[in-house]
């Protein structure tokens, strides 16, 4: 959970200066790592940083001020990024500018302390001091890690805690099963087979598109920075640029209020939900050349608008929490939209045909028999068609697998895991007692 930071000024400008120094950090760490491998053809992992922090707070004696596990944490983000880079996950690792790194972390109790029973109260920051906090949790429990965050010129603070114990027990769950379609014009087409219901999409960019092109319009007068030519921002550019990221920001806060309150309502009263498996990537991806482009960044805008890929990931993590099951229908397989929830038979419709009408005499709207036919499929009761839940992607808080993501826990498991190794050496005395690291991370 994120709570909001008001910090005074004295420890405000102590907070922008540790952020200064993790980006530094950050800087350092990726350009050692190009360094090496690139004159010595030496790979440089997270340990052999880690191992060099003590030599490098001797040179950059500002660093001795920062807690050791924050600098690790911020060494280990280095890590991550590389390791995504190399499994194609992610672009190559760059250096960032104070604009662009927003936070550091805390990765174990150590560094903060929480005062609060997860309304309001006080944040406790090692080096830095007590910065009061707003905000509540919906669980509570024991913090277990905390990130700093700059956002918008505003604090804030994500807190972690273990709420194992207090998560809703599956006998205590409501045994309601709902199908669910997406879409632009009905954001969502529920339906649990006999009652059905569509929420309107809010339009939240929409409405606000006009007042955000304004203000466009009147930043592009100002002179703005070019880093080619040396030529800073001006005051006026700047501050036309906090009303264009305030207008954003209004509409991306409003978009994911909408979002939590409509995932919330689902889950309260269905403890099973299907819908369609969606690669908003590829829906979104510009038109080649030759077709309708402007009609495709239209449907473009309008599906990033509703947030397709927010509300699924919301209800899905939402079903989780409570311990239910959250179905993906593998779309290309079912066709949804083609197919007749009582009589399974498939014919093509056009995007323009907004009803469904069989030739079993069933006629129903086009995204509610979408809805319909996703769910009796999760159920195995689609005529004509078997459920192949092996094809489809099924979640629940019991059956859950951990992702291996490199977490700063895993890191201590290896850690131990060498200690024992080189204690197991000793005893045979078949060990070289390594030098003291001498090389800094620069």
């Amino acid at each position: 959970m994120t709570f909001r930071l008001y910090p005074n000024k004295k420890t405000e400008l102590i907070l922008r200066y540790h952020r200064k120094l993790h980006k530094d950090l950050y800087n350092a760490a990726v350009n050692n790592r190009f360094n090496q491998y690139k004159i010595y053809n030496h790979k440089v992992d997270y340990f052999e940083q880690q191992n060099c922090l003590p030599a490098f707070k001797e040179i950059w004696i500002e660093y001795k001020e920062l807690p050791s596990h924050a600098l690790q944490a911020t060494l280990k983000r280095v890590d991550f990024a590389f390791e995504r880079w190399l499994k194609g996950l992610g672009k190559r690792p760059r250096f960032k500018s104070i604009r662009h790194y927003s936070g550091w972390t805390y990765p174990d109790c150590a560094g903060f302390k929480v005062e609060s029973e997860g309304e309001n109260g006080y944040l406790n920051l090692s080096k830095i001091g007590r910065i009061q906090m707003r905000g509540q949790a919906k669980y509570w429990g024991k913090p277990t890690t905390c990130t700093i965050l700059y956002r918008n010129s505003k604090w804030y603070a994500s807190i972690t805690v273990n709420v194992l114990d207090q998560i809703l027990k599956p006998e205590i769950l409501s045994c309601g099963a709902v199908g669910i379609d997406l879409g632009c014009k009905s954001a969502l087409s529920i339906t649990d087979g006999e009652n059905h219901q569509q929420i309107d999409a809010p339009k939240f960019l929409r409405s606000a598109e006009h007042l955000i092109k304004k203000a466009s319009i009147d930043k592009r007068r100002k002179r703005a920075p070019n880093r080619k030519k040396k030529i800073k921002a001006s005051r006026r550019f700047k501050k036309a640029q906090l009303k264009v990221s305030k207008l954003t920001r209004k509409v991306a806060n409003q978009r994911q209020n909408w979002v939590h309150r409509v995932a919330t309502e689902i889950v309260s009263s269905n403890s099973f939900v299907a819908t369609e498996k969606l690669e908003v990537k590829n829906m979104t991806a510009k038109a080649k050349k030759g077709k309708r482009k402007k009609q495709k960044a239209g449907l473009n805008k309008s599906i990033l608008d509703v947030g397709f890929g927010m509300l699924r990931s919301t209800i899905k993590y939402k079903v989780e929490q409570i311990g239910g099951v959250f179905i993906e229908v593998p779309t290309r397989r079912v066709l949804p939209s083609q197919t007749c929830p009582k009589c399974g038979n498939q014919h093509k419709k056009t995007l323009s045909l907004r009803v469904h009408e069989c030739s079993c005499g069933y006629v129903q709207d086009r995204d509610i028999a979408a809805a319909e036919v996703m769910l009796y499929w999760a159920k195995g009761n689609l005529p004509g068609s078997g459920t192949g839940l092996a094809d489809a992607d099924v979640t629940s808080s019991t059956s859950r697998t951990r992702k291996q993501a490199g977490s700063m826990k895993q890191l201590g498991q290896m850690k131990r895991q060498k200690s024992q190794v080189k204690l197991a050496k000793n005893d045979f005395g078949n060990v070289e007692t390594p030098s003291s690291g001498e090389a800094s991370l620069g």
